[in-house]
């Protein structure tokens, strides 16, 4: 039997990146998927979803910004409806604007990066919860920025600092209901968030027009394994495991993704 047979799963940030193959991944073991993202991108959502139903599962798409409580549980209680039930969330929006110095981070950029990276995933957590039936998990997508400080990324660190910290709230509060809640952290993802020349220009400085290529090189230089990145698919791996009865005793906890990012001296 697959990993998730039976199982409905609401995933944020569904359009592309890690959401994307988050919902392909958890499709793969039994999954129905609630795939949920901005307008912007709802042609992109709509890619998502018949990637699913490509796997043999059912997905039902949603068009909500997690910044806006009383439109995302509006959509969120249609989608519940549609597919009969909640059993996984997985907060996953997330956004990373322009680096810099924390003095010189504009506050539009430090108040969007807490809107959706930490009040965003607090909705998701607060729109779902009432839809749990006999107990289930949530995975809140953090990032290696959630564990240690990151010059230059001082709205991102601090937004995802935060996650982890409303991650161990939760998993107090909703361990009595036999929901489980625990964090995922990814460390640099071969995304378009890492994948893009604002990105690579912030990590070779010294370069003028740097490619892919320098970029990689600066990556590797800071991880234990000789890799820039991990693949979206590893990180989904992590959240299928917290999403499984596989770990039905972990709550509370902080599952690492980042080729050895956070450990190497």
């Amino acid at each position: 039997m697959s990993r998730l047979e039976g199982l409905r799963v609401l995933v944020t940030g569904a359009a592309g990146g890690m959401g994307r193959s988050h919902c392909e991944r958890l499709a793969d073991e039994g999954a129905s998927v609630i795939a949920l993202d901005v307008v912007q991108a709802k042609s992109e959502l709509e890619e998502t979803a018949q990637a699913v139903r490509e796997r043999g599962g059912v997905a039902v798409t949603g068009v909500a910004d997690i910044r806006d409580f009383e439109d995302l549980a509006a959509v969120v209680a249609d989608c519940v409806a549609e597919v009969g039930g909640l059993d996984v969330v997985v907060a996953n929006a997330g956004v990373y604007d322009t680096p810099g110095p924390s003095w010189t981070v504009d506050p539009a950029v430090w108040n969007r990066s807490l809107d959706v990276n930490l009040t965003g995933a607090w909705h998701t957590v607060k729109a779902c919860v009432p839809h749990f039936g006999d107990g289930g998990s949530v995975v809140l997508v953090s990032s290696t920025a959630g564990i240690k400080g990151i010059a230059g990324a001082s709205h991102y660190s601090a937004a995802k600092h935060a996650v982890v910290g409303l991650a161990r709230t939760l998993a107090n509060e909703l361990g009595a209901e036999g929901i489980r809640v625990n964090s995922v952290h990814p460390g640099s993802v071969r995304t378009p968030m890492i994948i893009n020349e604002r990105v690579f220009a912030n990590l070779c400085p010294d370069i003028e027009n740097p490619t892919e290529a320098d970029a990689a090189a600066v990556l590797s230089a800071r991880n234990l394994l000789p890799v820039p990145w991990v693949d979206p698919v590893d990180v989904s791996n992590a959240v299928l495991f917290l999403a499984s009865a596989e770990s039905r005793y972990m709550t509370g906890c902080q599952l690492v993704v980042d080729a050895g990012l956070t450990q190497k001296v």
